[in-house]
Protein backbone atom coordinates (compact mmCIF):
# COMPACT_ATOMS: atom_id res chain seq x y z
CA UNK A 1 0.00 0.00 0.00
CA UNK A 2 1.41 3.37 -1.04
CA UNK A 3 1.83 6.21 1.53
CA UNK A 4 -0.96 8.47 0.11
CA UNK A 5 -3.41 5.57 0.20
CA UNK A 6 -2.47 4.70 3.82
CA UNK A 7 -3.10 8.32 4.90
CA UNK A 8 -6.53 8.25 3.31
CA UNK A 9 -7.49 5.06 5.20
CA UNK A 10 -6.36 6.52 8.56
CA UNK A 11 -8.35 9.71 7.90
CA UNK A 12 -11.47 7.70 7.26
CA UNK A 13 -11.01 5.71 10.48
CA UNK A 14 -10.42 8.79 12.67
CA UNK A 15 -13.19 11.02 11.27
CA UNK A 16 -16.14 9.16 12.91
CA UNK A 17 -14.38 9.20 16.29
CA UNK A 18 -13.89 12.95 16.15
CA UNK A 19 -17.47 13.48 15.07
CA UNK A 20 -18.72 11.50 18.10
CA UNK A 21 -16.72 13.57 20.62
CA UNK A 22 -18.81 15.25 23.39
CA UNK A 23 -18.15 17.87 26.11
CA UNK A 24 -20.21 18.08 29.33
CA UNK A 25 -20.56 21.70 30.46
CA UNK A 26 -22.91 21.32 33.45
CA UNK A 27 -24.60 18.72 35.65
CA UNK A 28 -27.91 19.79 37.20
CA UNK A 29 -29.36 17.91 40.19
CA UNK A 30 -32.98 18.70 40.98
CA UNK A 31 -35.48 17.60 43.62
CA UNK A 32 -33.18 17.24 46.66
CA UNK A 33 -32.21 19.36 49.61
CA UNK A 34 -28.77 20.98 49.82
CA UNK A 35 -27.03 18.21 51.78
CA UNK A 36 -28.33 15.40 49.56
CA UNK A 37 -27.59 17.38 46.41
CA UNK A 38 -23.98 17.90 47.45
CA UNK A 39 -23.49 14.23 48.32
CA UNK A 40 -24.90 13.12 44.97
CA UNK A 41 -22.69 15.61 43.14
CA UNK A 42 -19.43 14.46 44.76
CA UNK A 43 -20.41 10.84 44.06
CA UNK A 44 -21.02 11.31 40.31
CA UNK A 45 -18.31 10.33 37.84
CA UNK A 46 -19.96 12.83 35.48
CA UNK A 47 -18.53 15.64 37.64
CA UNK A 48 -14.99 14.43 36.90
CA UNK A 49 -15.58 14.89 33.17
CA UNK A 50 -16.87 18.47 33.23
CA UNK A 51 -15.41 20.62 30.43
CA UNK A 52 -13.46 17.67 29.05
CA UNK A 53 -13.85 16.24 25.58
CA UNK A 54 -14.95 12.61 25.82
CA UNK A 55 -16.05 9.98 23.35
CA UNK A 56 -19.64 8.94 22.83
CA UNK A 57 -18.79 5.56 24.29
CA UNK A 58 -17.40 7.19 27.45
CA UNK A 59 -20.51 9.39 27.72
CA UNK A 60 -22.80 6.38 27.40
CA UNK A 61 -20.91 4.69 30.24
CA UNK A 62 -21.10 7.73 32.52
CA UNK A 63 -24.85 8.03 31.95
CA UNK A 64 -25.25 4.32 32.62
CA UNK A 65 -23.51 4.41 36.02
CA UNK A 66 -24.89 7.82 37.08
CA UNK A 67 -28.17 6.35 38.33
CA UNK A 68 -26.41 3.79 40.55
CA UNK A 69 -24.02 6.45 41.86
CA UNK A 70 -26.89 8.79 42.72
CA UNK A 71 -28.83 5.98 44.38
CA UNK A 72 -25.80 5.03 46.49
CA UNK A 73 -25.26 8.67 47.49
CA UNK A 74 -28.81 8.87 48.88
CA UNK A 75 -28.57 5.75 51.05
CA UNK A 76 -26.77 7.52 53.95
CA UNK A 77 -29.84 9.77 54.24
CA UNK A 78 -32.18 6.80 54.48
CA UNK A 79 -33.47 6.82 50.89
CA UNK A 80 -32.91 3.47 49.20
CA UNK A 81 -35.58 3.56 46.47
CA UNK A 82 -35.40 6.92 44.69
CA UNK A 83 -36.79 7.59 41.23
CA UNK A 84 -34.08 9.01 38.98
CA UNK A 85 -34.49 10.44 35.47
CA UNK A 86 -31.47 11.51 33.39
CA UNK A 87 -31.97 14.03 30.60
CA UNK A 88 -29.07 15.18 28.37
CA UNK A 89 -29.67 18.42 26.45
CA UNK A 90 -27.72 21.01 24.50
CA UNK A 91 -25.23 20.39 21.70
CA UNK A 92 -22.15 18.13 21.62
CA UNK A 93 -19.89 21.05 22.56
CA UNK A 94 -21.95 22.05 25.63
CA UNK A 95 -23.97 19.16 27.00
CA UNK A 96 -26.14 19.71 30.07
CA UNK A 97 -26.97 16.56 32.04
CA UNK A 98 -30.05 16.95 34.27
CA UNK A 99 -30.85 14.47 37.05
CA UNK A 100 -34.42 14.78 38.29
CA UNK A 101 -34.60 12.80 41.52
CA UNK A 102 -37.55 11.94 43.70
CA UNK A 103 -36.22 10.48 46.96
CA UNK A 104 -39.31 8.39 47.63
CA UNK A 105 -40.18 6.89 50.99
CA UNK A 106 -37.30 6.73 53.49
CA UNK A 107 -36.20 3.54 55.16
CA UNK A 108 -37.22 3.48 58.82
CA UNK A 109 -35.90 1.42 61.71
CA UNK A 110 -38.20 -1.55 62.27
CA UNK A 111 -36.33 -3.55 64.91
CA UNK A 112 -33.38 -2.55 67.07
CA UNK A 113 -31.26 -4.81 69.29
CA UNK A 114 -28.36 -2.79 70.77
CA UNK A 115 -26.67 -4.32 73.80
CA UNK A 116 -23.52 -4.70 75.90
CA UNK A 117 -22.74 -8.01 77.55
CA UNK A 118 -20.33 -8.94 80.35
CA UNK A 119 -19.37 -6.49 83.11
CA UNK A 120 -20.16 -3.38 81.07
CA UNK A 121 -23.78 -4.42 80.82
CA UNK A 122 -24.21 -3.47 84.48
CA UNK A 123 -22.51 -0.07 84.10
CA UNK A 124 -25.24 2.54 84.55
CA UNK A 125 -23.42 5.13 82.43
CA UNK A 126 -23.11 2.69 79.55
CA UNK A 127 -26.79 1.81 79.94
CA UNK A 128 -27.53 5.53 79.54
CA UNK A 129 -25.57 5.49 76.29
CA UNK A 130 -27.59 2.51 75.08
CA UNK A 131 -30.82 4.31 75.91
CA UNK A 132 -29.60 7.35 73.96
CA UNK A 133 -28.69 5.26 70.89
CA UNK A 134 -30.18 6.61 67.67
CA UNK A 135 -31.96 6.13 65.35
CA UNK A 136 -34.81 4.66 67.35
CA UNK A 137 -37.50 2.32 65.95
CA UNK A 138 -39.79 4.32 63.74
CA UNK A 139 -37.12 6.91 62.91
CA UNK A 140 -35.49 7.31 59.50
CA UNK A 141 -32.36 5.15 59.29
CA UNK A 142 -29.52 7.57 58.47
CA UNK A 143 -25.94 6.34 58.28
CA UNK A 144 -24.28 9.35 60.01
CA UNK A 145 -26.59 9.10 63.02
CA UNK A 146 -26.10 5.34 63.29
CA UNK A 147 -22.30 5.56 62.94
CA UNK A 148 -22.08 8.43 65.45
CA UNK A 149 -24.06 6.47 68.07
CA UNK A 150 -21.97 3.36 67.48
CA UNK A 151 -18.72 5.34 67.77
CA UNK A 152 -19.97 7.06 70.95
CA UNK A 153 -20.56 3.75 72.73
CA UNK A 154 -17.21 2.36 71.54
CA UNK A 155 -15.48 5.49 72.82
CA UNK A 156 -17.29 5.37 76.16
CA UNK A 157 -16.25 1.76 76.67
CA UNK A 158 -12.61 2.78 76.33
CA UNK A 159 -13.07 5.90 78.51
CA UNK A 160 -14.51 3.78 81.31
CA UNK A 161 -11.73 1.21 81.22
CA UNK A 162 -13.21 -1.62 79.15
CA UNK A 163 -10.12 -2.02 77.02
CA UNK A 164 -10.94 -5.59 75.92
CA UNK A 165 -14.34 -4.61 74.47
CA UNK A 166 -15.13 -5.94 71.01
CA UNK A 167 -18.14 -6.35 68.74
CA UNK A 168 -20.23 -9.51 68.98
CA UNK A 169 -22.73 -8.28 66.38
CA UNK A 170 -22.57 -5.46 63.86
CA UNK A 171 -25.25 -5.83 61.22
CA UNK A 172 -27.95 -3.72 59.60
CA UNK A 173 -30.40 -5.42 57.25
CA UNK A 174 -32.34 -3.16 54.90
CA UNK A 175 -35.48 -4.51 53.22
CA UNK A 176 -36.05 -2.12 50.32
CA UNK A 177 -39.49 -3.50 49.44
CA UNK A 178 -40.72 -2.70 52.96
CA UNK A 179 -38.59 0.43 53.51
CA UNK A 180 -37.43 -1.16 56.76
CA UNK A 181 -34.08 -1.52 58.55
CA UNK A 182 -33.29 -4.03 61.30
CA UNK A 183 -30.32 -3.18 63.57
CA UNK A 184 -28.36 -5.89 65.37
CA UNK A 185 -25.45 -4.35 67.29
CA UNK A 186 -23.64 -5.65 70.33
CA UNK A 187 -20.41 -5.47 72.31
CA UNK A 188 -18.73 -7.81 74.75
CA UNK A 189 -17.20 -5.36 77.21
CA UNK A 190 -14.84 -7.77 78.91
CA UNK A 191 -13.68 -6.88 82.43
CA UNK A 192 -13.12 -3.33 83.56
CA UNK A 193 -9.55 -2.19 84.23
CA UNK A 194 -8.46 -0.15 87.25
CA UNK A 195 -6.12 2.77 87.83
CA UNK A 196 -2.50 1.67 88.21
CA UNK A 197 0.65 3.48 89.21
CA UNK A 198 1.18 7.02 87.87
CA UNK A 199 4.78 7.87 87.00
CA UNK A 200 5.91 11.44 86.36
CA UNK A 201 8.84 11.95 84.00
CA UNK A 202 10.29 15.48 83.75
CA UNK A 203 12.45 15.83 80.66
CA UNK A 204 15.15 17.06 80.15
CA UNK A 205 15.50 17.97 83.84
CA UNK A 206 13.47 17.81 87.04
CA UNK A 207 12.13 21.21 88.11
CA UNK A 208 9.43 20.14 90.61
CA UNK A 209 9.59 17.50 93.33
CA UNK A 210 7.63 14.43 92.13
CA UNK A 211 6.07 14.21 95.62
CA UNK A 212 4.37 17.56 94.96
CA UNK A 213 2.93 16.37 91.66
CA UNK A 214 1.68 13.17 93.28
CA UNK A 215 -0.63 15.33 95.42
CA UNK A 216 -2.57 16.14 92.26
CA UNK A 217 -3.69 12.52 92.02
CA UNK A 218 -7.01 12.49 93.85
CA UNK A 219 -7.75 8.77 93.34
CA UNK A 220 -6.20 5.68 94.90
CA UNK A 221 -4.42 2.96 92.99
CA UNK A 222 -6.85 0.13 92.34
CA UNK A 223 -9.92 2.33 91.92
CA UNK A 224 -11.83 1.93 88.66
CA UNK A 225 -10.33 3.40 85.50
CA UNK A 226 -11.92 6.45 83.92
CA UNK A 227 -10.48 8.80 81.32
CA UNK A 228 -12.07 11.72 83.18
CA UNK A 229 -9.61 11.21 86.03
CA UNK A 230 -6.70 11.74 83.64
CA UNK A 231 -8.41 14.75 82.07
CA UNK A 232 -8.74 16.29 85.55
CA UNK A 233 -5.05 15.59 86.19
CA UNK A 234 -4.13 17.31 82.91
CA UNK A 235 -6.20 20.36 83.84
CA UNK A 236 -4.50 20.59 87.23
CA UNK A 237 -1.05 20.35 85.63
CA UNK A 238 -1.93 23.03 83.07
CA UNK A 239 -3.15 25.42 85.78
CA UNK A 240 0.18 25.13 87.59
CA UNK A 241 1.88 26.72 84.56
CA UNK A 242 5.17 24.91 85.23
CA UNK A 243 5.29 22.90 82.02
CA UNK A 244 5.25 23.68 78.30
CA UNK A 245 4.22 20.16 77.27
CA UNK A 246 2.09 17.62 79.12
CA UNK A 247 1.72 14.07 77.72
CA UNK A 248 -0.45 11.64 79.69
CA UNK A 249 -0.12 8.11 78.35
CA UNK A 250 -2.21 5.28 79.86
CA UNK A 251 -0.81 1.86 78.89
CA UNK A 252 -3.49 -0.84 79.13
CA UNK A 253 -1.29 -3.18 77.08
CA UNK A 254 1.16 -3.20 80.01
CA UNK A 255 -1.50 -3.79 82.66
CA UNK A 256 -0.88 -6.41 85.34
CA UNK A 257 -3.91 -7.75 87.21
CA UNK A 258 -6.02 -5.22 85.27
CA UNK A 259 -4.10 -2.24 86.74
CA UNK A 260 -3.34 0.30 83.99
CA UNK A 261 0.01 2.11 84.49
CA UNK A 262 0.09 5.76 83.46
CA UNK A 263 3.17 7.69 82.39
CA UNK A 264 3.05 11.49 82.54
CA UNK A 265 5.84 13.15 80.56
CA UNK A 266 6.45 16.82 81.34
CA UNK A 267 8.66 19.38 79.61
CA UNK A 268 9.60 22.48 81.69
CA UNK A 269 8.18 25.83 80.63
CA UNK A 270 10.31 28.94 80.40
CA UNK A 271 11.16 29.82 83.99
CA UNK A 272 10.78 33.61 83.81
CA UNK A 273 8.19 35.50 81.76
CA UNK A 274 8.45 39.24 81.11
CA UNK A 275 5.74 41.56 79.84
CA UNK A 276 5.86 45.13 78.61
CA UNK A 277 3.10 47.24 77.06
CA UNK A 278 1.74 50.72 76.58
CA UNK A 279 -1.49 52.00 78.12
CA UNK A 280 -3.80 54.98 77.86
CA UNK A 281 -6.93 55.97 79.74
CA UNK A 282 -8.94 59.17 79.70
CA UNK A 283 -8.70 59.34 83.51
CA UNK A 284 -5.21 57.91 83.97
CA UNK A 285 -3.34 59.38 80.99
CA UNK A 286 -0.56 57.73 78.99
CA UNK A 287 1.65 55.13 80.58
CA UNK A 288 3.17 51.67 80.41
CA UNK A 289 2.83 48.26 82.05
CA UNK A 290 5.91 46.20 82.87
CA UNK A 291 6.23 43.03 84.86
CA UNK A 292 8.08 39.79 85.46
CA UNK A 293 6.82 36.43 86.72
CA UNK A 294 8.94 33.61 88.06
CA UNK A 295 6.90 30.50 87.21
CA UNK A 296 8.84 28.31 89.63
CA UNK A 297 11.25 29.66 92.22
CA UNK A 298 12.20 26.27 93.61
CA UNK A 299 11.30 22.59 93.40
CA UNK A 300 8.43 23.18 95.84
CA UNK A 301 6.65 25.07 93.06
CA UNK A 302 6.58 28.52 94.63
CA UNK A 303 5.89 31.46 92.30
CA UNK A 304 6.64 35.21 92.41
CA UNK A 305 5.30 38.16 90.45
CA UNK A 306 6.19 41.86 90.24
CA UNK A 307 4.21 44.26 88.05
CA UNK A 308 4.22 48.04 87.62
CA UNK A 309 1.34 49.91 86.00
CA UNK A 310 2.69 53.44 85.59
CA UNK A 311 0.56 56.22 84.06
CA UNK A 312 0.55 59.99 84.29
CA UNK A 313 -2.19 60.18 86.91
CA UNK A 314 -2.35 56.65 88.28
CA UNK A 315 0.42 54.28 89.44
CA UNK A 316 0.13 50.76 90.82
CA UNK A 317 2.87 48.41 91.99
CA UNK A 318 1.97 44.79 92.76
CA UNK A 319 4.16 42.16 94.43
CA UNK A 320 2.84 38.63 94.75
CA UNK A 321 4.03 35.30 96.14
CA UNK A 322 2.17 32.02 95.59
CA UNK A 323 2.48 28.54 97.07
CA UNK A 324 0.62 25.55 95.58
CA UNK A 325 -2.17 24.16 97.77
CA UNK A 326 -3.66 20.70 97.17
CA UNK A 327 -5.30 19.84 100.48
CA UNK A 328 -9.12 19.78 100.20
CA UNK A 329 -9.15 21.69 96.87
CA UNK A 330 -6.62 22.39 94.11
CA UNK A 331 -5.53 26.00 94.36
CA UNK A 332 -3.03 28.44 95.82
CA UNK A 333 -1.97 30.16 98.99
CA UNK A 334 -1.23 33.72 97.93
CA UNK A 335 0.29 36.72 99.61
CA UNK A 336 0.20 40.02 97.73
CA UNK A 337 1.16 43.58 98.48
CA UNK A 338 -0.14 46.44 96.35
CA UNK A 339 0.71 50.14 96.49
CA UNK A 340 -1.44 52.56 94.48
CA UNK A 341 -1.17 56.31 93.90
CA UNK A 342 -3.78 58.34 92.01
CA UNK A 343 -3.67 62.10 91.65
CA UNK A 344 -5.87 64.01 89.21
CA UNK A 345 -8.21 66.99 89.08
CA UNK A 346 -10.63 65.67 91.67
CA UNK A 347 -8.91 63.15 93.92
CA UNK A 348 -5.60 62.61 95.63
CA UNK A 349 -5.41 59.08 97.01
CA UNK A 350 -2.76 56.65 98.10
CA UNK A 351 -3.41 53.07 99.13
CA UNK A 352 -1.36 50.23 100.57
CA UNK A 353 -3.02 46.84 100.81
CA UNK A 354 -1.84 43.40 101.86
CA UNK A 355 -3.96 40.35 100.97
CA UNK A 356 -3.52 36.76 102.15
CA UNK A 357 -5.78 34.31 100.33
CA UNK A 358 -6.57 30.68 99.66
CA UNK A 359 -8.11 29.87 96.29
CA UNK A 360 -9.62 26.57 95.26
CA UNK A 361 -11.61 24.81 92.55
CA UNK A 362 -14.70 23.31 94.12
CA UNK A 363 -15.83 21.63 90.90
CA UNK A 364 -15.52 22.26 87.17
CA UNK A 365 -18.05 25.10 87.36
CA UNK A 366 -17.32 26.73 90.72
CA UNK A 367 -14.18 28.35 92.16
CA UNK A 368 -13.78 30.26 95.40
CA UNK A 369 -11.28 32.57 97.09
CA UNK A 370 -11.21 33.19 100.84
CA UNK A 371 -8.98 36.09 101.87
CA UNK A 372 -7.99 38.49 104.62
CA UNK A 373 -7.24 42.13 103.72
CA UNK A 374 -5.21 44.73 105.57
CA UNK A 375 -5.82 48.17 104.01
CA UNK A 376 -4.38 51.60 104.72
CA UNK A 377 -5.76 54.40 102.54
CA UNK A 378 -5.44 58.19 102.36
CA UNK A 379 -7.70 60.31 100.17
CA UNK A 380 -9.04 63.78 99.49
CA UNK A 381 -11.78 64.49 96.95
CA UNK A 382 -11.75 68.26 96.52
CA UNK A 383 -8.76 70.35 95.49
CA UNK A 384 -8.80 73.86 96.97
CA UNK A 385 -9.48 76.56 94.34
CA UNK A 386 -6.67 78.69 95.80
CA UNK A 387 -4.16 75.89 95.59
CA UNK A 388 -4.16 75.16 99.32
CA UNK A 389 -3.30 71.70 100.57
CA UNK A 390 -6.37 69.41 100.54
CA UNK A 391 -7.89 68.03 103.71
CA UNK A 392 -6.96 64.37 103.81
CA UNK A 393 -8.98 61.50 105.18
CA UNK A 394 -7.26 58.38 106.54
CA UNK A 395 -8.65 54.89 107.00
CA UNK A 396 -7.37 51.53 108.22
CA UNK A 397 -9.39 48.38 107.62
CA UNK A 398 -8.71 44.71 108.30
CA UNK A 399 -11.44 42.41 107.11
CA UNK A 400 -12.18 38.95 105.64
CA UNK A 401 -13.62 38.43 102.18
CA UNK A 402 -15.15 35.52 100.31
CA UNK A 403 -15.56 35.46 96.54
CA UNK A 404 -17.17 32.69 94.49
CA UNK A 405 -17.37 32.42 90.72
CA UNK A 406 -19.62 30.10 88.71
CA UNK A 407 -19.22 29.49 84.97
CA UNK A 408 -21.07 26.93 82.85
CA UNK A 409 -20.25 27.62 79.19
CA UNK A 410 -20.02 25.74 75.94
CA UNK A 411 -16.97 27.88 75.09
CA UNK A 412 -15.10 30.09 77.56
CA UNK A 413 -13.70 32.36 74.83
CA UNK A 414 -16.73 32.70 72.52
CA UNK A 415 -19.75 31.39 74.48
CA UNK A 416 -23.05 30.88 72.71
CA UNK A 417 -24.84 29.18 75.58
CA UNK A 418 -23.50 30.07 78.99
CA UNK A 419 -24.35 31.18 82.49
CA UNK A 420 -21.84 32.96 84.70
CA UNK A 421 -22.08 34.51 88.11
CA UNK A 422 -19.96 36.04 90.88
CA UNK A 423 -20.70 36.56 94.54
CA UNK A 424 -18.52 38.67 96.86
CA UNK A 425 -19.10 39.08 100.59
CA UNK A 426 -16.81 41.07 102.88
CA UNK A 427 -16.98 43.06 106.09
CA UNK A 428 -15.10 44.50 109.05
CA UNK A 429 -15.77 45.37 112.67
CA UNK A 430 -14.90 48.68 114.30
CA UNK A 431 -12.15 48.25 116.84
CA UNK A 432 -11.09 44.91 115.41
CA UNK A 433 -8.61 46.22 112.89
CA UNK A 434 -11.12 48.58 111.23
CA UNK A 435 -12.02 52.23 111.75
CA UNK A 436 -15.73 51.53 111.20
CA UNK A 437 -18.04 48.55 110.98
CA UNK A 438 -19.28 47.62 107.54
CA UNK A 439 -20.61 44.71 105.53
CA UNK A 440 -20.87 44.36 101.76
CA UNK A 441 -22.37 42.01 99.26
CA UNK A 442 -21.98 42.17 95.48
CA UNK A 443 -23.65 39.86 92.99
CA UNK A 444 -23.03 39.78 89.25
CA UNK A 445 -24.59 37.57 86.57
CA UNK A 446 -24.17 37.04 82.83
CA UNK A 447 -26.33 34.95 80.48
CA UNK A 448 -25.58 34.07 76.86
CA UNK A 449 -28.05 32.51 74.44
CA UNK A 450 -27.37 31.58 70.83
CA UNK A 451 -30.24 32.42 68.49
CA UNK A 452 -29.76 30.45 65.29
CA UNK A 453 -26.34 30.15 63.70
CA UNK A 454 -25.49 33.84 63.47
CA UNK A 455 -27.14 35.61 66.40
CA UNK A 456 -26.46 35.87 70.11
CA UNK A 457 -28.31 37.45 73.04
CA UNK A 458 -26.34 38.73 76.06
CA UNK A 459 -27.97 39.71 79.34
CA UNK A 460 -26.00 40.88 82.38
CA UNK A 461 -26.68 42.57 85.68
CA UNK A 462 -25.21 43.41 89.07
CA UNK A 463 -26.43 44.29 92.55
CA UNK A 464 -24.33 45.60 95.41
CA UNK A 465 -25.15 46.87 98.90
CA UNK A 466 -23.16 48.22 101.84
CA UNK A 467 -24.29 48.08 105.47
CA UNK A 468 -22.64 50.86 107.50
CA UNK A 469 -23.48 53.84 109.68
CA UNK A 470 -20.23 55.59 108.79
CA UNK A 471 -20.14 55.92 105.01
CA UNK A 472 -17.91 58.98 105.22
CA UNK A 473 -15.23 56.80 106.79
CA UNK A 474 -15.41 54.14 104.06
CA UNK A 475 -12.44 54.69 101.67
CA UNK A 476 -12.95 55.00 97.88
CA UNK A 477 -11.64 51.49 97.17
CA UNK A 478 -14.50 49.97 99.21
CA UNK A 479 -17.34 51.90 97.53
CA UNK A 480 -19.49 51.08 94.49
CA UNK A 481 -19.37 52.88 91.14
CA UNK A 482 -21.27 52.77 87.84
CA UNK A 483 -20.65 53.98 84.30
CA UNK A 484 -18.31 52.91 81.54
CA UNK A 485 -17.58 49.70 79.67
CA UNK A 486 -19.27 46.59 81.16
CA UNK A 487 -21.36 48.85 83.39
CA UNK A 488 -23.55 51.58 81.83
CA UNK A 489 -22.29 52.45 78.37
CA UNK A 490 -23.08 55.96 77.18
CA UNK A 491 -21.52 57.37 80.36
CA UNK A 492 -17.90 57.83 81.34
CA UNK A 493 -15.98 55.69 83.79
CA UNK A 494 -17.59 56.12 87.25
CA UNK A 495 -19.76 58.95 85.90
CA UNK A 496 -23.01 57.59 87.36
CA UNK A 497 -23.54 58.12 91.09
CA UNK A 498 -22.75 60.69 93.82
CA UNK A 499 -20.19 63.23 92.60
CA UNK A 500 -18.33 66.36 93.67
CA UNK A 501 -17.33 69.41 91.64
CA UNK A 502 -13.83 69.45 90.17
CA UNK A 503 -11.56 72.34 89.24
CA UNK A 504 -11.16 71.66 85.53
CA UNK A 505 -13.70 72.61 82.84
CA UNK A 506 -16.60 72.34 85.24
CA UNK A 507 -16.28 68.55 85.51
CA UNK A 508 -17.83 66.58 88.33
CA UNK A 509 -16.24 63.46 89.79
CA UNK A 510 -17.54 60.28 91.42
CA UNK A 511 -17.02 59.69 95.12
CA UNK A 512 -18.57 56.22 95.26
CA UNK A 513 -21.81 54.97 96.75
CA UNK A 514 -23.32 52.49 99.19
CA UNK A 515 -25.33 50.68 96.52
CA UNK A 516 -25.14 49.76 92.85
CA UNK A 517 -27.64 48.22 90.43
CA UNK A 518 -27.05 47.85 86.69
CA UNK A 519 -28.50 45.78 83.86
CA UNK A 520 -27.79 45.32 80.16
CA UNK A 521 -29.37 43.63 77.16
CA UNK A 522 -27.32 43.17 73.99
CA UNK A 523 -28.05 41.54 70.64
CA UNK A 524 -25.23 40.43 68.32
CA UNK A 525 -25.39 39.32 64.70
CA UNK A 526 -22.44 37.90 62.80
CA UNK A 527 -22.29 38.46 59.05
CA UNK A 528 -19.19 36.30 58.58
CA UNK A 529 -17.68 33.64 60.90
CA UNK A 530 -15.53 36.34 62.55
CA UNK A 531 -17.18 39.74 61.96
CA UNK A 532 -20.42 41.00 63.46
CA UNK A 533 -22.35 43.93 64.90
CA UNK A 534 -24.27 44.61 68.10
CA UNK A 535 -27.00 46.84 69.51
CA UNK A 536 -27.49 47.28 73.24
CA UNK A 537 -29.32 49.03 76.07
CA UNK A 538 -27.67 49.57 79.49
CA UNK A 539 -29.29 51.03 82.59
CA UNK A 540 -28.58 51.43 86.29
CA UNK A 541 -27.32 53.62 89.09
CA UNK A 542 -24.81 53.89 91.93
CA UNK A 543 -26.52 55.54 94.90
CA UNK A 544 -26.66 56.02 98.64
CA UNK A 545 -30.39 56.27 99.36
CA UNK A 546 -32.47 56.87 96.23
CA UNK A 547 -31.29 55.68 92.80
CA UNK A 548 -30.96 58.19 89.97
CA UNK A 549 -31.46 55.81 87.05
CA UNK A 550 -29.39 56.39 83.93
CA UNK A 551 -29.84 54.64 80.59
CA UNK A 552 -27.53 54.41 77.59
CA UNK A 553 -28.04 52.97 74.10
CA UNK A 554 -25.52 52.16 71.42
CA UNK A 555 -24.15 50.05 68.62
CA UNK A 556 -20.92 48.12 68.27
CA UNK A 557 -18.64 46.07 66.05
CA UNK A 558 -17.45 42.57 66.96
CA UNK A 559 -14.36 40.68 65.75
CA UNK A 560 -13.36 37.16 66.72
CA UNK A 561 -9.65 37.84 66.44
CA UNK A 562 -6.90 35.20 66.75
CA UNK A 563 -6.01 36.59 70.20
CA UNK A 564 -9.58 36.83 71.51
CA UNK A 565 -12.80 38.81 71.12
CA UNK A 566 -12.45 42.49 70.16
CA UNK A 567 -15.34 44.86 70.91
CA UNK A 568 -15.74 48.44 69.65
CA UNK A 569 -18.83 50.24 70.98
CA UNK A 570 -20.20 53.74 70.59
CA UNK A 571 -22.99 54.74 72.97
CA UNK A 572 -25.05 57.72 74.02
CA UNK A 573 -26.50 58.39 77.43
CA UNK A 574 -30.17 59.35 77.53
CA UNK A 575 -30.12 61.11 80.92
CA UNK A 576 -27.83 64.15 81.06
CA UNK A 577 -24.47 62.56 80.22
CA UNK A 578 -21.26 64.58 80.47
CA UNK A 579 -20.47 63.81 76.81
CA UNK A 580 -22.71 63.33 73.79
CA UNK A 581 -21.10 60.01 72.88
CA UNK A 582 -18.74 57.54 74.50
CA UNK A 583 -16.35 55.23 72.62
CA UNK A 584 -15.26 51.93 74.16
CA UNK A 585 -12.66 49.45 72.93
CA UNK A 586 -12.47 46.09 74.69
CA UNK A 587 -10.33 42.98 74.28
CA UNK A 588 -10.81 39.70 76.09
CA UNK A 589 -13.22 36.88 76.85
CA UNK A 590 -16.86 37.69 77.60
CA UNK A 591 -16.90 35.56 80.76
Amino acid sequence: MTLPRLSLVLACLLTPAIARAEKISRVEIRGLDEAMTENVRVNLSLEDSLDKTITQRRLDYLLEVAEDEAREALEPFGYYSPTIKLTPSGNPDALVIALDITPGEPVRVRNEDVRITNEGGEDRYLREELEAFAPKPGAVFTHPEYEASKAQITRRLAERGYFDADFIARRVEVTRAENAADIDLGWDSGLRYDMGKVTFVQDPNEIIHPELLQKLIYWNEGEYYHQGRLDRLRKSLVSLDYFSRIDIDPKPEEAVDYLVPVTVTLAPAKRTVYNLGLSFGTDSGAGFIAGAERRYLNKRGHKALAQLDYAQKRKTLTLQYRVPAFKWLDGWYTGSLQAADEQNDYIDTRRLEFVASRSGEINRYLTAIASVHALRERWAYAIDQNGNEPLYNYATYTYPSLRAEYIDADDRLYPRNALGGTLMVRGGVEGVGSDASFGQIHLGARWFKGLGEQNRLLVRGELGHTWTDALVQIPPSLRFYAGGDRSIRGYGWREVGPRVDGTTRGRRYAIGAKNVATASVEFERYFTPTLGAAVFVDTGSAFDDTPDWRTGVGIGARWKSPVGPVRIDIARGLNQPDSSFQLYIGLGADL
